[in-house]
């Protein structure tokens, strides 16, 4: 091959990279439709920000995996933070524009939407649900200008699906409480400015919930290295060893695991509408690159099997958005309980897998590049798989409730 060839069809890989994976703004039910022009410009405004900040740059920092600090200092302009939380400087958003805005994120990076899903759909929670009028003043309008960072410490490393098992102990010490135990897989753990610390109070045995600061003696966390997914966001492994904290660091809302529970219901609704993120990330790519690609003299679009593929996939998305928008509206009726939140989670979670399991075998080897985008999604939506609980726990979960029987072992 000439010189000349060889620049010709490099040019046209590139012309092929560029916008494969932009918004095309999927919506063959007319369901935007249904959108009041408060959450039209939500979806907008996030969709924008993706497109301009985190897209151009994402798989540099997913590739490294360094956290985006540039990213997320860029992120609090958005106004987006604060998981639908009334007041303490919180944006105001009903709940399908919160998951409007998980969606866009998780459609442009599932570490981005990861990001905001702990530090508002998790701490940003806990301390609005959970904490005192103090703690909320002190904490929520910092940390919605993301001018400070939250962690939530529940799982550990033997207590994944059994969460509700934790070792990690509080014992009543004089002025305060002493916490001892380990924790894993905590998102932003190692960066965070204040933790929501799960731990069981040795006087009665209750799960209960502490703010645990940056910098307290005792608190050690090291970033979990080696991941294949969620790169560009930080999970840390904790060791609490006589970690002391004053009695006003306990969340007075906070005295079981069910109010723990309670702060879970919401961010398995945002894992839905992550996913159907991921999801349209790869359909949009599989569908734009399906036209431009062209093999014996035809563009990929143009073959039986490739529609047939596109069109079952285009099924696929739209179930899930009906699905999202039924929970968002559940959500702002006060009508959403955890077992529909459990069954969207799980439909959309496994419904992206295998939407993206698709799009990156119809880009054939262009399918494994981080230029072509659909890899990274692939990628990441195993965590969103598995993290607020998995396929086989909401699986117990909701057959328990609609039949009456207890599963679990």
């Amino acid at each position: 091959m000439s010189t000349l060839d060889e620049f010709s069809r490099m040019e046209a890989e590139m012309d092929l990279r560029i916008g494969v994976a932009d918004a095309l703004g999927t919506d063959y039910f007319y369901l935007q439709e249904h959108l009041t022009p408060a959450q039209h410009e939500v979806l907008l405004r996030t969709r924008e920000f993706v497109a301009e900040e985190v897209r151009p740059v994402i798989n540099d920092y997913w590739e490294r995996a360094e956290f985006p600090f540039p990213l997320v200092e860029k992120l609090a302009d958005v106004g987006i933070i604060g998981d639908g939380i009334v007041g303490y400087g919180c944006p105001d958003l009903d709940p399908i524009s919160v998951g409007l805005a998980y969606m866009e994120l998780s459609r442009g990076d599932g570490s981005i939407g990861t990001f905001a899903g702990v530090q508002a759909g998790l701490a940003m929670r806990s301390i609005a649900q959970c904490g005192s009028e103090e703690q909320k003043q002190r904490w929520l309008p910092d940390m919605a200008q993301l001018r400070k960072i939250g962690a939530f410490a529940l799982t550990e490393p033997e207590h994944g699906s059994d969460s509700i098992g934790l070792e990690t102990s509080a014992r009543r010490d004089g002025d305060g409480y002493v916490i001892n135990g380990a924790k894993k897989w905590i998102g932003n753990g190692s960066i965070a400015d204040v933790i929501v610390v799960w731990a069981r109070d040795t006087e009665d045995g209750q799960v209960k919930g502490f703010l645990v600061e940056k910098g307290t003696p005792g608190y050690h966390a090291e970033v979990i290295t080696g991941k294949g997914a969620l790169r560009a966001v930080w999970q840390a492994q904790i060791q609490l060893d006589g970690v002391r904290v004053p009695a006003e660091s306990r969340m007075p809302g906070a005295n079981s695991f069910k109010d723990c529970a309670n702060v879970l219901v919401g961010t398995r609704s945002a894992c839905a509408w992550m996913a159907l993120g991921h999801a349209l990330a790869g359909f949009d790519t599989a569908l734009t690159y399906s036209r431009r690609r062209k093999q014996f003299g035809r563009p990929l679009a143009a073959f039986q099997i490739v529609q047939d593929r596109l069109v079952k996939m285009l099924a696929d998305v739209t179930s899930m958005q009906l699905y999202c928008l039924q929970i968002g509206t559940l959500a702002t009726e006060g009508r959403l309980q955890p077992t529909l939140a459990g069954l969207a989670k799980m439909h959309n979670t496994s419904t992206a897998r295998s939407i993206l399991h698709t799009a990156r075998d119809m880009l054939g080897g262009n399918g494994i590049l981080l230029d072509f985008q659909v890899i990274r999604h692939m990628a990441d939506v195993e965590a969103v798989h598995t993290f607020e609980g998995t396929e086989t726990m909401q699986t117990l979960i909701v057959g328990r409730d609609i039949t009456g029987i207890s599963a679990f072992a």
